[in-house]
């Protein structure tokens, strides 16, 4: 009579390991999908950020207004603006420093031609 029950229950058995493996592996696919989405563009791994509006510190668009950029490069970044119907370019450091305006700075380095 035992037998009989264990000899039943063993494709039950075997059917609950199957579900439990491929629960396994799709919460895993999942759970790679999901770290795979979350990095940035080029595949260094570094998570996406968003958008910061730098301030160009020091630095007059034409009309006299205050230049600024979007981006979402970390802070430590390198850019260069060139100064608009000139051939100048000023290179500037993206910072973690929030303004007053509530914009980000970014300090200058040094102007090129």
């Amino acid at each position: 009579m035992l037998n009989d029950v264990i000899t039943g229950s063993i494709a039950e058995l075997l059917g609950g390991c199957a579900v439990v493996v491929v629960v396994a592996l799709v919460a895993l696919a999942r759970r790679r999908r999901g770290a795979r989405r979350g990095t940035a563009p080029g595949g260094d791994g570094a998570a996406t950020r968003p958008a910061r509006t730098y301030t160009l510190i020091g630095t007059r668009a034409p009309d006299g207004h205050v230049v600024q950029l979007a981006s979402s490069r970390p802070a430590g970044t390198v850019i260069t603006w060139q100064e608009p119907a000139s051939d100048r370019r000023q290179r500037f450091e993206l910072t973690d420093a929030v303004l007053s305006d509530g914009t980000y700075a970014a300090e200058p380095l040094d102007w090129y031609r």
